[in-house]
C-alpha cells in the first residue's frame, strides 16, 4: 500500500473508532467538540457520564458542546494520541499511559497528576477473577489459576492496562503474603503458561471467556462484573483473591491539543465534574469505586472491603514497574520465552 493510501486508511480507521455522545460527529460552526480517548471497558460509564455532564453544562450556560469517544486497549490508545489522534482529554486505567504522553513531546506536563484531586484519579477498581457458575474448578486465589490444567484468560499486558494490572495483582499478592520476588515470578510464570489467548483489550478478553467459552477464569476489573451479568445473565461467580491490586483510573487534559483547538475551558470542566456527587454516583452504578466517601458508603454492599495494594506501594510506581517487568526483554518477556520452551 502506498503512503497516501495508508494514511487515508489510518484516518478512516481512527474515525470509525469514534463513538459520538449527544450529537452528530459533524457539528455546526458554533459547536465545540471534545474527544475523550479512553480505555476499553469504560465506554458504558462515559456514555452515561457524557449525557449527565452535557445536561448540566447547558443548564449553566456553557454553550453547545459535542463529546466524542474513542475506546480500545489503554496503551494502544495512548500510542494513537502520540501518533496524531487529537484527544482533548485522556481517561485511562493506569498512570503509566499518561506518563508516556508527558515523555513524548509534552502532550501533558510531568506533574499532570497534581492538576486534580486523588492523583487525578476520580475512580478506582480492583482486579478480580470471574469463574463459571458454581466455580467447578474451585478457584479461590491466584495460586489456583497457576495450577496445571486450569485455564485463565488475561488480556495482553504489553497492550492493555487490564492485563498489566492482572500481572501485577498476581505478582504482588505473593510479596504481600511474605514471599520473595523469585517465588512471585515463579507463580506468575505458571499463571501465564495457563493463558490460552492474549487479547488486545479487556472487552475482547471478556468476549473470549464469555462468548467463546474459553477458560476456567477471567482476570478482569471488578467494574466489568455487573456489565457481564446484565448482558449474559447470572452464570458467573466473582472471586476476590486474598490480595489484589487497586486500579486507579487517572485523567488528564492534553495541553498540546486543547491549546491548539482553544478547548481548555471545556476540557478542564469535563474532567473536574468527574468528582461531583452526580458523577460519583454514576460511577458507582457502573461498578467503579467512587472516591466520594458518602457515595462509597451508600454502595457498600456492591464494593466489599478487600486487601488491595497500590502499584506505588509494592512496585515503586508505574515507571519502575514498566522498566523491570514490561519493557522489551524485561521479566514479562522472559516469562513468555521460558513458557515457550
Amino acid at each position: 500500500m502506498n503512503r497516501p493510501a495508508f494514511a487515508r486508511t489510518r484516518r478512516a480507521l481512527l474515525l470509525a473508532s469514534l463513538l459520538t455522545a449527544g450529537a452528530p460527529l459533524i457539528a455546526g460552526a458554533q459547536t465545540t467538540t471534545l474527544l475523550n480517548v479512553s480505555y476499553d471497558v469504560a465506554r458504558e460509564f462515559y456514555k452515561d457520564y457524557n449525557k449527565a455532564f452535557l445536561a448540566q453544562w447547558k443548564q449553566t450556560g456553557g454553550g453547545d458542546l459535542v463529546i466524542n469517544q474513542s475506546h480500545g486497549g489503554s496503551s494502544k490508545q495512548i500510542r494513537s494520541v502520540i501518533d496524531g489522534l487529537e484527544a482533548d482529554v485522556v481517561t485511562m486505567n493506569q498512570a503509566l499511559d499518561i506518563d508516556m504522553l508527558a515523555a513524548r513531546g509534552g502532550f501533558v506536563p510531568l506533574d499532570w497528576a497534581k492538576r486534580f484531586p486523588d492523583n487525578a484519579a476520580p475512580t478506582t477498581s480492583v482486579t478480580v477473577l470471574l469463574v463459571r457458575k458454581g466455580n467447578p474448578k474451585g478457584i479461590k486465589d491466584w495460586a489456583d489459576v497457576a495450577k496445571p490444567g486450569t485455564s485463565v484468560v488475561i488480556p495482553n499486558p504489553k497492550l492493555t492496562g487490564n492485563g498489566r494490572y492482572s500481572y501485577i495483582a498476581a505478582y504482588g499478592a505473593v510479596l504481600k503474603a511474605g514471599g520473595t520476588p523469585a517465588q512471585a515470578r515463579e507463580r506468575v510464570q505458571k499463571i501465564f503458561a495457563n493463558v490460552p489467548v492474549f487479547d488486545g483489550g479487556g472487552r475482547a478478553a471478556t468476549t473470549t471467556f464469555v462468548q467463546r467459552n474459553i477458560g476456567d477464569a477471567l482476570a478482569t476489573f471488578e467494574s466489568e462484573v455487573d456489565l457481564i451479568r446484565e448482558e449474559f445473565g447470572d452464570v458467573f461467580d466473582v472471586v476476590y483473591p486474598t490480595w489484589t491490586v487497586l486500579a486507579e483510573n487517572p485523567v488528564a487534559v492534553v495541553d498540546k491539543v486543547v491549546d491548539k483547538k482553544g478547548t481548555r475551558k471545556q476540557a478542564e470542566a469535563y474532567l473536574k465534574w468527574l468528582w461531583s456527587p452526580e458523577a460519583q454516583e454514576i460511577a458507582a452504578q457502573h461498578g467503579l469505586r467512587p472516591r466520594s466517601a458518602a457515595v462509597l458508603a451508600k454502595h457498600a454492599k456492591a464494593f466489599p472491603k478487600v486487601n488491595a495494594f497500590t502499584v506505588d506501594e509494592v512496585f515503586g510506581g508505574w515507571l519502575k514497574a514498566q522498566k523491570e517487568h514490561f519493557d522489551d526483554g524485561a521479566i514479562y518477556d522472559q516469562i513468555l520465552a521460558a513458557n515457550r520452551k
